[in-house]
């Protein structure tokens, strides 16, 4: 019994790993398209392509992202903002970091 048990946490755990390089890849695609939408101004029109392929819909389900229309607004919308993944993910970690902060200082 014990081998099924630390077999299921391996499978469990390879499926996140796979999650987050799919995951990595949406991410590239989007600096990608941000980088087309500065040089050429058509951004959200080729991330909406890439998202709307049968490779780009089959990335997302990978990374598990329902590859809907209302996410392809998503994609369109962020890439329309110019802001690179990694400063948009590094601006969000740290307000949540401050926001926590600020929670335990208020329960303090």
């Amino acid at each position: 019994m014990k081998d099924f048990v630390d077999s299921t946490a391996f499978n469990a755990e390879q499926g996140n790993r796979a999650r987050k390089l799919f995951a990595a890849v949406v991410l590239a695609a989007l600096d990608d398209a941000i980088a087309d939408d500065k040089k050429y101004g058509n951004g959200p029109e080729q991330i909406a392509r890439w998202a709307r392929s049968r490779d780009g819909r089959e990335v997302l389900s990978c990374a598990g992202i329902d590859p809907n229309e209302r996410v392809v607004s998503g994609l369109m919308e962020f890439v329309g903002k110019g802001v690179r993944t990694s400063v948009a993910l590094s601006r969000e970690e740290s307000e949540r970091r401050n926001a926590a902060a600020a929670d335990q200082a208020e329960a303090a």
